[in-house]
C-alpha cells in the first residue's frame, strides 16, 4: 500500500502531529513500508499454529493472595469532602 502526501497530512492531523513539508515524503515512504510489511505478515500461513500468551515458554511468578494492608476505609472517608453510608459522594456529571 502506498501513501501519498495528502494521506500523510491527514494522518498527522488526526494524530495532532506537526510535520514539516520537507519531511512529508520521507514519512510517506516509511509509513508505506510499514503497511507493506503488515500485509506480508497477513500472508504468512498460520494454520495449525497455536496462539501463545507469551513468546517465551515462561510462567508468571505469583505471590500469595493475602491481605497485606490494614483497613483504612474510615480514615479515608473522614478526609473526603463528602461521604454518606460509607461511600464517597461526587458531583453529578450526567443530567
Amino acid at each position: 500500500m502506498s501513501l501519498g502526501p495528502e494521506e500523510v497530512r491527514r494522518i498527522a492531523w488526526l494524530a495532532r502531529l506537526e510535520i514539516s513539508e520537507a519531511d512529508i515524503d520521507g514519512y510517506a515512504r516509511n509509513l508505506s513500508d510499514i503497511l507493506d510489511f503488515v500485509e506480508q505478515l497477513a500472508d504468512v500461513p498460520t494454520d495449525g499454529v497455536e496462539p501463545m500468551a507469551h513468546p517465551l515458554d515462561a510462567t508468571q511468578r505469583l505471590r500469595p493472595d493475602e491481605v497485606t494492608e490494614t483497613n483504612q476505609r474510615d480514615r479515608f472517608l473522614a478526609l473526603a469532602p463528602a461521604a454518606e453510608n460509607g461511600l464517597f459522594l461526587v458531583p453529578r456529571v450526567i443530567e
